[in-house]
């Protein structure tokens, strides 16, 4: 077994946590816009991809090197970019927040781990049991919440989670995350039009849901998600589903220090199971491993 470099472990682990904050910060963006109905589902969704375009190419154009990047990200990830995108967001015009979240992450954590197990991959038992108590974790803490969905905002929610989740595979071996994730919102032009002309008579946006829009796009999805293929790098594929389990918690967290929201038990206890999970799924593989390996290899 191969042991990273404490340096590299450091840079997986900022990136990670940045990537994170993103995507709590990305849920909260499109709740605001979508929840108070300040845009429509169709009309966010093309401003976000749209806005995640322009300012990857942007940032692309103004670091440009003499290099140029030989990938260019692929049409089957800006496919699923754009179906995780459109879903999310018809889906929560149905759902509400938990009931979205539960559905979404809990679609996002089966694929991945799933699609690695059906790729030959075999999961430790410290792994397994890390992920149980991370979804333990997450499932009480939005219990209480939970609705009953509707049958259209579950398939929809469904969709998005898988969609994602083969997006976050698809981006484990990207050498050119910033490159990669531009190509691949540009990629979604064409059938944001398409979806623009069909939603035509839905249309309604506001200033301020222009605004969510864009910042979702621009800053929540375009930069976050770069810096989630660059995090990719160091992830194994369940990691990776693992840790998006701490969104939620993040934004909760986010609304304690931001909007003066209580900590409450149920917080505090979910964080401490989720964490929990993610650090066994982490650090259990490694310390098994290196604790079976015979004096010698050590």
């Amino acid at each position: 077994m191969t042991v990273k470099p404490v340096s590299d472990l450091v840079r997986t682990g900022v990136l990670t946590v940045l990537a994170l904050i993103a995507f709590a910060a990305n849920s909260v963006l499109c709740r605001l816009a979508l929840g108070d109905k300040t845009i429509d589902a169709a009309s966010f969704t093309s401003v976000r991809l749209l806005s995640g375009a322009i300012i990857l190419l942007l940032i692309i154009r103004l670091n440009q090197k003499k290099a140029i990047a030989p990938t260019k990200g692929s049409w089957a990830a800006g496919s699923m970019l754009f179906l995780y995108a459109i879903a999310f967001s018809y889906a929560y015009v149905t759902l509400d927040t938990a009931t979205g979240a539960l559905i979404l992450f809990g679609s996002v954590q089966i694929t991945i781990i799933l699609l690695s197990l059906f790729s030959g991959n075999r999961l430790h038992w410290s792994e397994w049991l890390g992920v149980a108590i991370a979804f333990i974790g997450f499932v009480y803490l939005f219990l209480p919440d939970v609705t009953s969905p509707s049958i259209t905002g579950f398939v929809l929610m469904t969709v998005a989670g898988i969609a994602w989740g083969v997006y976050t595979l698809k981006g484990r071996g990207s050498q050119f995350p910033l490159t990669d994730t531009a190509y691949n919102f540009l990629r979604t032009v064409p059938l944001v039009i398409v979806v623009l002309l069909l939603a035509y008579q839905e249309i309604h946006y506001s200033t301020k849901g222009i605004a969510l829009a864009m910042l979702s796009g621009a800053l929540a999805s375009g930069v976050g998600y770069s810096i989630w293929y660059a995090a990719l790098r160091g992830l194994s594929t369940t990691q990776s589903a693992v840790v998006q389990l701490s969104v939620p918690i993040i934004a909760a967290f986010g609304g304690v220090m931001f909007v003066s929201e209580m900590i409450t038990l149920r917080l505090s206890i979910s964080a401490t199971l989720i964490l929990g999970g993610i650090l066994l799924v982490i650090l259990g593989r490694y310390y098994c491993v290196q604790r079976n390996r015979p004096p010698s290899e050590v």
